[in-house]
């Protein structure tokens, strides 16, 4: 089941917790010169021979879960290890990827091509957009044949320095340019694990030190580590057992947030020592817990000395901890999925500890930032469900005005602030907008805001992300994509509206996006309800008469925003011939805060019946047939290919559920499972008769069925905190056992990762060229000269 520019723990897209929170920046990633379409080439069909291994059978351990006269019967319940180490489910998982490795052989040398061929697009020595900030630019650089990035910064030049940021500047390298410092190597970092990921890098303020927080396991508990930013010494002892929250609250002190038992963020801790140590003595700290605390830490000191600025006790909600545009203060939130408010820390008294911004209000939703002497206030409640814009003085938080007004048709999706600039990020009609307002000089009233400047953007359908910018400055930066365009970074004057892209992401081979075709189409659920499905293929190869294969991916959980971007491992499908289509179902945040509501709770059905009438739509107007239709969908969007595969099997050739929540009863009504509590307000607690049997109804576990099944491929990763391994696992063993079809269904689960599977760049483009040749095996589209078999 059961993200912020670093992926943090938690389960909304900004800031609350996604226990089912999908890979979308990681699924099929990266273009081949040596590659040529495909056309009227000779196919490998596979059967499933004689001679074809006998899958996995796990053994049958009666369990009876009895509740309000109901009774369900879990044979496989014993495949549940918390300290994933039992031998015989071990034992059995590795059963399962021996005979996914069997069952897949016969594609090897073809998922060798693709994988080849998806790395080959990739340039691998490269660097990202230089970033200014303070005397430096900041980027990371990627090298030849290496998994991992380095983090490096090159100080800017005298003469640049003195100036103010330009749109036009441009980072000065060779001869006579200031020398680069490779700060952080990961690849050195992750020599000695089979995983490893940087879920925070923060900068110190004066730029001398660096804080950031490893995982090493998966398991996305970290590990805090500081450095110096020149020599790359390590300063101080680590600091253990934290999430990826992570801030500086001045030079000197770090704030971070530690989970308890059930992996939520718990607590916020502040190390301060001496005086306000004493302070808030008052909070209750467990010695033997404090693993699990969120912390301020003052440098120099030990972590057994970190002092608890916040204790939420509150099992259904989750803290949050983010630092202001100005970086003048930083704001604790706790938040459920309905309702969020508000602390903040003046980062010059941090000893002085929180103070409250907004109060707890059941039903109110509040995101805080800061500019001048007024702090800005992003509000949402039943009544202002698109949420408004108001801001309030540092010393009356209470008296505030109203910048930008709800509105039913343009949901306020996240505000940036510069210091006379406010950037407000929005969506209508499913599309995303910037808009750009001029702010008066601090210490001016602040009114109403009108007249606006927009951004605009070229493609039908795109994604457009926040990238980190400069208060001080004039320069908004922000990353722009679309089906067929890759990552783009710009930045943008927003005093003379002048546009600069600083960085296209690089593609290698012969690709030309004027290749391809990307269109916006509307299905009609059941209710008449008109859902937005944006499509990508190649104009040359595509026939749209339903001979073409097509992947429909869905999500549709958590208000999260699946917005149509570019990935270059997606070529490969596109130049065979495919199609690709996202289905923004109900349950996801793209057509506002209402779509959401309306896809959740005892209305979760709607995801699933969108989903449906998009693949109806989508082979009535001959985008494909039953027969050529494949389906995706990871983490809660795993729980959506659970459902339309039980309700409606036969619409679908291949499948694909990526560490899938699919046990939803019996997940949901045990608490000491991760996140469980505080998705009660997502999916519903199942302690109460309504949700319970609602919930049980789509469950994917307890509706599986004797019925025939499309091709399946099931994935999960044994140290995953989000979903536990055992769900994924209990489903495949279940459709083993009920489903009457010969179809392949395999399940990989990946022993030494989590729920964003493996860590390295490469291994990353391995796995997306094994999830690729599965759905060209299960189509029958492996050439036969690359499986060495005659047809």
């Amino acid at each position: 089941m059961m993200i912020s520019t670093t992926m943090r723990f938690n389960r909304r897209i900004s800031i609350v917790g996604l226990l089912h929170f999908p890979l979308i920046l990681s699924s099929l990633s990266s273009s081949s010169s040596s590659f040529r379409p495909l056309v009227g080439a000779k196919l490998f069909r596979s059967s499933m021979a004689s001679e074809t291994p006998k899958p996995p059978a796990a053994k049958k351990v009666k369990h009876v879960m009895e509740l309000f006269g109901d009774v369900r019967v879990d044979n496989y319940y014993w495949l549940r290890d918390d300290s994933r180490s039992d031998p015989e489910v071990l034992s059995y998982l590795k059963q399962e990827n021996a005979y996914t490795d069997s069952i897949m052989s016969d594609a090897n040398k073809f998922e060798e091509e693709l994988f080849k061929e998806i790395r080959a697009r990739i340039k691998e020595d490269d660097v990202s957009a230089p970033l200014r900030k303070g005397g430096f630019y900041y980027y990371t650089r990627t090298l030849q044949g290496k998994e991992y990035v380095q983090h490096c910064r090159r100080p800017l030049p005298q003469s640049q320095a003195q100036l103010p940021p330009s749109v036009n500047d441009s980072m000065q390298t060779g001869d006579g340019a200031p020398e680069e410092r490779v700060i952080l190597d990961e690849n050195l970092m992750a020599q000695n694990y089979a995983y490893y990921s940087i879920g925070a890098y923060e900068v110190s303020p004066n730029h001398n030190l660096v804080a950031y927080a490893e995982d090493t396991k998966g398991d996305e508990i970290y590990t805090v580590r500081l450095i110096d930013a020149d020599t790359g010494a390590t300063v101080g002892k680590a600091l253990s057992g934290t999430t990826s929250y992570l801030e500086w609250a001045g030079d000197s002190h770090l704030v971070y947030i530690t989970m308890d038992e059930t992996l939520r963020p718990d607590k916020l801790i502040a190390a301060t020592g001496g005086v306000a140590k004493k302070k808030f003595a008052q909070i209750e700290i467990q010695e033997q817990n404090k693993m699990h605390l969120v912390w301020l830490h003052k440098l120099g000191t030990e972590q057994s000395s970190d002092t608890c600025l916040y204790h939420e006790k509150d099992d259904t909600f989750s803290v949050d901890l983010q630092a202001s545009d100005s970086k003048k203060f930083l704001f604790v939130a706790s938040e459920s999925k309905t309702t969020k408010f508000n602390f903040y820390l003046d980062v010059s008294k941090p000893e002085d500890g929180l103070v409250v911004l907004t109060p707890r209000v059941v039903g109110v939703d509040t995101t805080v930032n800061h500019r001048g002497n007024h702090f800005f206030i992003t509000r949402r409640s039943e009544e202002l469900f698109n949420s408004e814009v108001v801001a309030c003085p540092l010393d009356n938080v209470s008296d505030t005005t109203i910048l930008i007004p709800h509105r039913e048709s343009v949901k306020i999706q996240d505000i940036c602030l510069f210091s006379d600039h406010l950037v407000v990020y929005e969506r209508e009609d499913g599309l995303q907008k910037i808009t750009i307002y001029g702010l008066p000089d601090v210490g001016e009233p602040l009114k109403g805001l009108q007249g606006g400047r927009a951004v605009d953007f070229l493609d039908p359908t795109y994604s457009v992300d926040p990238s980190e910018s400069e208060f001080s400055s004039s320069i908004l930066r922000f990353s722009y994509s679309s089906l067929k365009t890759p990552r783009s970074v710009y930045e943008y004057d927003m005093r003379t509206g002048i546009q600069v892209l600083k960085k296209i992401e690089t593609v290698l081979g012969d690709f030309d996006s004027s290749n391809y075709v990307t269109e916006r189409k509307w299905a009609s659920a059941p209710d008449g309800v008109q859902i937005p499905v944006p499509i990508v293929y190649r104009k040359d190869l595509v026939k749209l008469d339903g001979s073409d294969p097509l992947l429909l991916y869905g999500y549709g959980s958590y208000e999260i925003c699946i917005d149509p971007s570019f990935r270059t491992s997606r070529l490969s499908l596109l130049d065979r011939g495919f199609i690709y289509a996202i289905a923004h179902i109900r349950g996801g945040g793209e057509m506002g805060r209402q779509w959401y509501e309306k896809g959740k709770l005892l209305k979760k059905k709607n995801t699933f019946t969108d989903f449906i009438a998009c693949a109806e739509y989508l082979i009535r107007e001959k985008y494909c047939s039953k027969e050529r239709l494949c389906i995706e969908g990871r983490s809660a969007g795993g729980l959506l290919i659970g459902a339309v595969l039980n309700m409606r099997p036969y619409l679908f050739k291949a499948a694909v559920a990526g560490v899938p929540f699919v046990d939803v009863v019996t997940t949901m009504l045990d608490p000491t499972i991760p996140l469980t509590t505080s998705e009660w307000e997502e999916w519903g607690d199942p302690r109460k008769e309504e949700f319970y049997f609602y919930m049980k109804s789509y469950s994917p576990v307890d509706n599986v069925n004797a019925q025939n099944y499309p091709n399946i491929l099931v994935t999960a990763g044994l140290n995953d905190p989000r979903v536990m391994y055992s769900e994924p696992a209990k489903f495949v063993a279940k459709l083993r056992e009920m489903k009457t079809d010969e179809n392949i269904l395999l399940f990989k689960c990946e022993l030494g990762a989590g729920h964003f599977s493996k860590s390295g760049r490469f291994e990353k483009l391995q796995e997306d060229a094994f999830t690729l040749a599965f759905l060209m095996k299960a189509l029958n589209m492996i050439p036969a000269k690359v499986s060495g078999k005659s047809q």
